[in-house]
């Protein structure tokens, strides 16, 4: 299975889209992301594995904590990937 097949897949959901979002303004708790939402805190944890497994999202615990973040490594990949298949297809050249 190709690297980025995990990503995308992650990607295709909103809820896991709008936690992506929430995480680029700053680190949380899974508890602080459960309270953006109207689910059970088990749904968003699964959500959270789901991001985890993809490499979206990193977690480290700190002190009785545990916060997640963005692991943009992934996100740099992703975009480099929609680069070079945009130039192997001649796209983003400005028009003149």
């Amino acid at each position: 299975m190709s690297l980025l097949n995990m990503p995308f897949k992650a990607l295709s959901d909103p809820t896991r889209r709008k936690i992506i979002q929430m995480l680029k303004e700053r680190d949380m708790t899974a508890g602080e992301i459960a309270d953006q939402f109207d689910m059970t805190k088990p749904s968003i944890s699964h959500h959270l594995n789901i991001l985890k497994q993809a490499h979206l999202v990193i977690d480290e615990r700190k002190g009785q904590n545990i916060y997640y973040s963005l692991n943009t490594t992934v996100f740099q990949e992703v975009i480099n990937w929609f680069f070079n298949i945009a130039d192997a297809k001649g796209g983003f050249k400005d028009e003149e």
